[in-house]
């Protein structure tokens, strides 16, 4: 999750010449304006499970669920459109849609470009490497990503810290997909994959021969973007999610999905 977005002019041009699909694929009609209509158009990706994925045709996972709830708490319909990763922001900008909601990580770049709310949860990135690296070069520390072939999801947090290393010899492929990512790396086209923490495991748990490195990069908080315009929206979603976290429901969501792990729950030091 979770992300960093490169070449925004040209996403730009791409989420308003296409347009943007919606729960399980279907193209979505209506755009965001701010949730003045009574809906809130939530832009997402959902290829980042737990956190967004696709289950029986439809959009799910941990953001899902809080978006909803904060909907709920706004009195407000939820209307959630699937679309490519690096096109979330410029969908936000071109008001497509009225917040992006996908394990998105707070950064100064991201901070030019939109407003955050305050935090909602905490991740971190990892590395996942094959357990048998007869094909592939052994990365048991950071230090070995120099030189490395390094597998990430185009435009997210994952992304950044690889590019980091192409300075030292690395060769970052950047995929679409996480799963096209992880997917290179079982098939020994790259040596390791840098992605965030929840999704790694969930790749792993699916793909034999995988393992996670993990405790080497800092940790990060997730956020919902929206218009540096819509403060109004802001200040009710920041509301919304102060509730929530008081009342334990956000926690409960985290937990559903991927257990108590202290670094995946919401965090009253990172708001």
């Amino acid at each position: 999750m979770k992300k960093k977005l490169i070449s925004l002019t040209a996403a730009a041009v791409l989420a308003v010449s296409t347009l943007l699909s919606g729960c399980g694929g279907e193209q979505a009609e209506t755009s965001g304006d701010g949730g003045s209509n009574g809906t809130l158009v939530m832009a997402t990706n959902a290829t980042f499970e737990p956190y967004e994925f696709i289950r029986d045709g439809e959009v799910v996972g941990i953001d899902v669920d809080i978006a909803q709830a904060i909907c709920d708490k706004l009195g407000m319909e939820l209307q959630v459109d699937n679309i490519e990763f690096d096109a979330i922001i410029p969908a936000i900008q071109s008001g497509r849609a009225d917040v992006g909601i996908a394990g998105i990580t707070v950064t100064e770049e991201r901070q030019q470009s939109v407003a955050f709310t305050d935090s909602y949860a905490t991740s971190t990135q990892v590395i996942i490497v094959p357990e048998d690296t007869t094909q592939t070069k052994a990365i048991t520390t950071e230090a070995d990503l120099a030189g490395a072939r390094i597998g990430v999801q185009l435009g997210t947090t994952g992304d950044i810290k690889a590019s980091d290393y192409e300075e030292e010899g690395a060769t970052v492929e950047r995929y679409t997909k996480g799963a096209d990512a992880v997917q290179a790396l079982t098939q020994g086209k790259i040596d390791c994959v840098i992605i965030d923490k929840q999704p790694a495991e969930s790749f792993v748990a699916v793909n034999e021969g995988l393992t996670i490195i993990d405790q080497i990069f800092e940790p990060e908080d997730y956020a919902i973007c929206l218009s540096k315009d819509n403060t109004e929206l802001r200040d009710q979603i920041n509301e919304a999610l102060a509730e929530l976290k008081a009342d334990g429901t956000i926690d409960s969501i985290i937990a559903n999905y991927i257990g108590d792990d202290t670094e995946s729950q919401s965090s009253a030091e990172s708001e």
